[in-house]
């Protein structure tokens, strides 16, 4: 499933990387329009799956911690969770200013893929994918009404918090008092990184229950 998963991001990259040099950022634009409403259904699995920024990310997390450039400190001032907002607004502002005015496609996609790689070269991914990046503002909110999403069954679960340390936007959470984990769908990129690492298979991805979602599902 890893070896797949890997697979789909690359190409998903080569995907967007040929639409860059073609010029063709408006079809990648339309892929994620599409994806919002995917996400009602699946969940955020653009943001699992075809998002280039975290194809790369994972990568630069990697040379970020070898390189010692990592810290587990981020500004607080990002806590307030506005800034992924101001960032798509101001991202779609100055889009339509350099059309209009100057002429000219700026490539604003390009451009968060740098800016997420060199956030993410510092930071955890979870800093940019719940409080920076624009594109998630958007799949947060279509996520917290999906259908499907990977789910905790809590009476196999054993607290262990292996899921918890795997997740890259900090989407588990272990309780402190019952040591059961819960999953918010809203944060969850449905990555099957969990999945893979639960000991006791007690994470799977399925249809959510009423039930399921007052368990802390989101």
């Amino acid at each position: 499933m890893k070896s797949l998963t890997t697979v789909i991001r690359v190409l998903f990259l080569i995907l967007f990387l040929l639409l860059v040099w073609k010029g063709k950022m408006m079809l990648w634009l339309a892929l994620f329009a599409v994806s919002l409403g995917l996400a009602l259904f699946f969940g955020r699995v653009y943001c699992g799956y075809v998002c280039p920024m975290h194809t790369l990310m994972i990568p630069a997390e990697k040379i970020g911690r070898r390189l010692n450039l990592q810290t587990s400190v981020h500004p607080k001032w990002l806590d307030s969770g506005v800034y992924s907002w101001v960032a798509l607004i101001a991202s779609v502002a100055m889009m339509l200013f350099a059309r209009k005015v100057l002429q000219i496609n700026l490539p604003i996609l390009l451009i968060w893929l740098v800016a997420s790689i060199l956030i993410t070269l510092r930071y955890k991914q979870v800093v940019f994918h719940n409080l920076i990046c624009p594109f998630g503002a958007l799949q947060r909110v279509f996520g917290k009404f999906a259908i499907s999403s990977h789910w905790v069954n809590e009476t196999q679960c054993i607290g262990c918090r292996l899921c918890e340390k795997v997740c890259p936007s900090e989407a588990i959470v272990v309780g402190a008092d019952d040591r059961k984990a819960t999953i918010d769908r809203s944060l969850c990129l449905q990555c099957h990184n969990c999945q893979q690492v639960c000991p006791k298979d007690t994470i799977s991805y399925t249809k959510v229950s009423a039930s399921n979602s007052a368990k802390g599902l989101g």
